[in-house]
């Protein structure tokens, strides 16, 4: 099963399952494309994890299974030789290379272990994404070095080394990330790498499939206005701009829009 993009848009975000979710996405790129295989090597990552995991009943046991399955006997790994390549943010990529970005692998990792009736998130943290097993008792795992369990001390070291030397964990960095705004983060790395290669009209392709995806967050439809502004539709930019006027009450938000609808206004 694969989705399309306005019944993803329609979906809650507890019924979002995040492998096929972001295989579909990815599907949009590689027209013609059969699916199948993909979806077969999904179901049978969980098949193994399932036999791996037959007795896992500790955090401990379950994190060391789906490090087995999918780091070790699978073979998925962070790119580190090539991190800002696109391909690191495709998940049909990412499944034909076993490698990628923190985010996509972490996604992998998320929907497993959940096949399994496990709780498992993705995490926001400072650069690099994680996971997180367990709900009042947890753990962390580092999809991106093969799957290891991350203890505090090393959590705090990676947070010091992306945000600053006296950086401390906040509670945010440790808070589940809601399904959409994942895959919201995997499709902000594709723009971002497009923007980057100067290829706008694919940026901006990329952003209305977040907007479709996640209709309800505000920054979604302003990150589209920009760029719409940007690329000179303005008709569209001021559409996207009321949009994100309708879904907030933020007052920071609404000032930054209205301002840009003025703009658009005169210029």
């Amino acid at each position: 099963m694969t989705y399309d993009l306005d019944e993803l848009g329609l979906l809650d975000d507890d019924e979002i399952e995040l492998d096929l979710a972001a295989l579909s996405l990815s599907a949009l790129d590689h027209e013609g494309l059969d699916l199948e295989p993909y979806l077969e090597l999904l179901d049978e990552m969980a098949d193994r994890l399932e036999e791996v995991s037959d007795d896992a009943e500790t955090l401990e046991q379950r994190g060391a299974a789906l490090k087995q399955v999918l780091g070790d006997e699978f073979g998925f790994i962070g790119d580190a030789a090539a991190y800002d390549a696109p391909v690191n943010a495709d998940m049909i990529r990412v499944l034909d290379r076993r490698q990628g970005l923190p985010v996509s692998l972490s996604i992998l990792y998320v929907a497993t272990a959940r096949r399994m009736g496990w709780e498992a998130w993705a995490l926001n943290t400072p650069g690099h994404v994680l996971v997180r097993l367990g709900s009042e008792r947890f753990m962390l795992l580092d999809p991106f070095h093969g799957g290891k369990a991350l203890s505090r001390g090393a959590l705090e070291a990676m947070v010091r080394g992306f945000v600053g030397p006296d950086a401390e964990v906040r509670l945010e960095y440790l808070a589940p990330v809601p399904n959409r705004g994942v895959l919201v983060r995997l499709l902000t790395n594709q723009a971002s790498r497009a923007l980057q290669a100067g290829d706008t009209d694919r940026a901006l392709a990329i952003h209305q499939r977040m907007a479709q995806i996640a209709p309800e967050f505000p920054d979604v439809w302003l990150a589209l206005a920009q760029l719409q502004a940007r690329s000179g539709d303005t008709e569209g930019a001021r559409a996207s701009l009321h949009a994100m006027l309708e879904i907030t009450r933020d007052e920071e938000r609404r000032r930054v829009a209205s301002e840009m609808l003025e703009k658009l206004s005169t210029g």
